[in-house]
């Protein structure tokens, strides 16, 4: 019987990608997740009688036995709730960066192989699967998610991992200012809930263009764009000035003597790169992560980029023209989903899954960047 007919025949793997803020769910082949769920648990050690469970945030633990509990739980409600199917015997995808802790990775392994009895588990990372939803084998993939933004050059199908660049840029860092900021503006702080501020971010604010941020770094006072009202526990209103609206994303693009602002780290990886491979990478740019939705991010980027080019910084190191900008076919929250929902799809996940009978025997997993281990240790 031929692979592909095999590979048809046979129940669709769970495509999981398991990111700080929220996690995606559904099956290898769909174009589209399931379900986009909080990572969230309950957190059964500060509950009380008088009071619900609260939730925690999945990968916030203080042991590993906490971080297994956890996952564990998690799986359950993914399984028995979302997807609704039996884990037993399944095959399972999971999207996650190379840039994963080792900890976080061994323990979502022997929970699925030792708790809930799948039958392989095939780890595909990122940035590579990111270039599947866009038939392409070279990009630099700007990952902007909740913790951090990570570039990650990806050049004829192989990840440049040497040149990978990271800083926490991302949507905690806008959080907080807005939350900072709506406390000096006299809101009260129980209001401000993370629900609270993520709404607000999403509806109200936006980045603005390189010039309205120069004018208001340099003057402190610039004519912002009209306040809003957001009404909130049906009796309360906060105000959301223009000025934070337009301002709540500038702490993406500080203004330090460290030089690492979400379009330093970008030229840092490409710099990092063989002289062949940079004008190729500049001109094959894609932004994933929920971060990069908000309206303006991409022109503002590139405003940036072709600012920094003409400094002292790159004047001399860096000779490129141009900065182009991929469209991927979804929604940039689940771009990476789709690739592993692609992969999930094809013979790889019989070809390179790590097998549950693999795993038993010494309960080791592949490294990405160590491709004689992954054939050794990857085979059905």
């Amino acid at each position: 019987m031929p692979l592909f007919d095999t590979v048809l025949q046979e129940k669709p793997a769970i495509v999981l990608e398991m990111g700080y803020a929220f996690t995606k769910l559904g099956f290898a082949g769909e174009p589209h997740p399931r379900s986009i769920i909080p990572s969230e648990v309950l957190d059964h050690k500060t509950r009380s009688s008088s009071q619900t469970t609260p939730n925690k945030k999945l990968f916030d633990y203080a042991t590993e036995s906490e971080l297994y509990d956890q996952l564990v739980e998690f799986l359950k409600t993914i399984f028995f709730k979302y997807v609704l199917v039996s884990p037993k015997e399944r095959k399972v995808v999971i999207v996650e960066s190379v840039l994963c802790p080792t900890q976080i990775r061994e323990n979502l392994a022997r929970a699925l192989f030792c708790h809930f009895d799948v039958s392989s588990v095939f780890y595909v990372p990122t940035h590579l699967v990111v270039l599947a939803t866009l038939a392409v084998d070279t990009a630099l993939v700007v990952d902007i998610g909740y913790k951090e933004a990570a570039v990650v050059p990806v050049y004829s199908g192989v990840q440049a991992v040497f040149a990978w660049e990271a800083q926490p840029l991302a949507a905690e860092a806008v959080n907080e200012h807005i939350k900072g900021e709506l406390i000096l503006n006299g809101v009260e702080e129980h209001l401000l809930t993370d629900y609270v501020i993520e709404d607000i971010k999403v509806r109200t604010c936006f980045v603005t263009t390189k010039e309205r941020a120069r004018k208001w770094r340099e003057e402190g006072t610039f004519e912002a764009c009209p306040d809003v009202d957001y009404p909130i526990k049906g009796d309360e209103v906060i105000k959301i000035s223009g000025a934070l609206r337009e301002t709540a994303y500038e702490v993406l693009f500080p203004e330090d003597n460290d030089h690492l602002n979400l379009a330093n780290i970008i030229l840092n990886s490409i710099l990092k790169c063989p002289k062949d491979m940079r004008k190729a990478l500049a001109e094959n740019i894609v932004l994933v992560g929920g971060t990069t939705m908000v309206l303006g991010l991409a022109s503002r980027l590139k405003a940036e980029l072709l600012a920094l080019l003409r400094t002292e910084q790159y004047r001399d190191k860096l000779f490129l023209k141009a900065f182009k900008f991929h469209n991927p076919p979804s929604k940039a929250n689940f771009t990476a989903w789709l690739g592993g929902s692609i992969y999930g799809a094809t013979d790889l996940v019989l070809s390179k899954s790590i097998a549950r009978e693999t795993y038993c025997k010494n309960q080791q997993l592949p490294d990405f960047t160590n491709y004689d281990e992954t054939r050794s240790h990857g085979r059905i």
